[in-house]
Formats: structure tokens, C-alpha cells, sequence
């Protein structure tokens, strides 16, 4: 069953949320204001993200079997296996390189959602890490 804690999968959870919100930089809209946008340029997705940092940054401090289960919530998650297959969803979360995790990871989109589905699944949630946190 899951062994990761569900603290440090809850703050993946929210850095991956927080990083979904970003949108490709681009010019300012027409009719914008720039007294109204003076902002904006958070919400974009720019190659020196803090946000993707900390989401990776996150994900690469874990341990390999930590990684590996993070791998296999997001795919129960997204509908892959079902939590009675946690152990062919770890056997094949080994396919993805060690060194690649935190890339795997960081590129599946809705990937905060995965994992919570993930938890959900598995009768955990991530309200009170939320609640004591936010």
C-alpha cells in the first residue's frame, strides 16, 4: 500500500496546482491597462518559473521509492490502475528512469489533481495538510 507521506505528496499536490494556473507569456492583451496588469507576468510560464522550481525541487528531494510511488498515485489517479493494482502500477512506474522522475512528472498536466484522485482512491485527503497550510 502507500507508503510515501501524505504531507509531502499534499505540497506536490498544491506547488502542481499552483504551476497548472501558469499561461505561455505572450503581449499584453487588447484593451488591457497596464495599471491593471502590472502583475500579470506571475501567471505566465517563463523558463525561470520559482513555481516549477519549487514543483521540482519537490519531486527530485524525494527517494527513489517515494518517487516511484508518486508515479503510480498519478496514475491510479488518472484512471491507469485501479488502487488494487498498486503493485503492477509500482512494477511499472520502474520503467521511468530514476534521474527522469521529476521530468515525467512535472509534464503530465492536471498533475495536482492525479495525485489527489490518487489519495482519494486510497481513502486519503489532503485537507488537513491544506487547511493547516493555506
Amino acid at each position: 500500500m502507500v507508503t510515501i507521506n501524505t504531507d509531502k505528496v499534499c505540497y506536490i499536490v498544491i506547488k502542481a496546482r499552483e504551476f497548472d494556473e501558469k499561461v505561455a507569456p505572450g503581449d499584453d492583451a487588447p484593451g488591457s491597462n497596464f495599471s491593471d496588469d502590472m502583475s500579470v507576468e506571475i501567471l505566465e510560464d517563463r523558463p525561470d518559473d520559482p513555481t516549477l522550481e519549487e514543483l521540482f525541487g519537490a519531486i527530485d528531494a524525494l527517494n527513489e521509492d517515494e518517487g516511484l510511488e508518486l508515479i503510480a498515485l498519478s496514475w491510479i489517479g488518472r484512471g491507469d490502475f485501479d488502487p488494487e493494482e498498486w503493485e503492477e502500477a509500482l512494477e511499472a512506474a520502474r520503467e521511468v528512469p530514476e534521474k527522469r522522475i521529476a521530468n515525467y512528472l512535472t509534464q503530465m498536466p492536471l498533475l495536482g489533481d492525479y495525485l489527489e484522485e490518487g489519495l482519494a482512491k486510497f481513502e486519503i485527503s489532503c485537507s488537513d495538510f491544506e487547511s493547516n497550510r493555506l
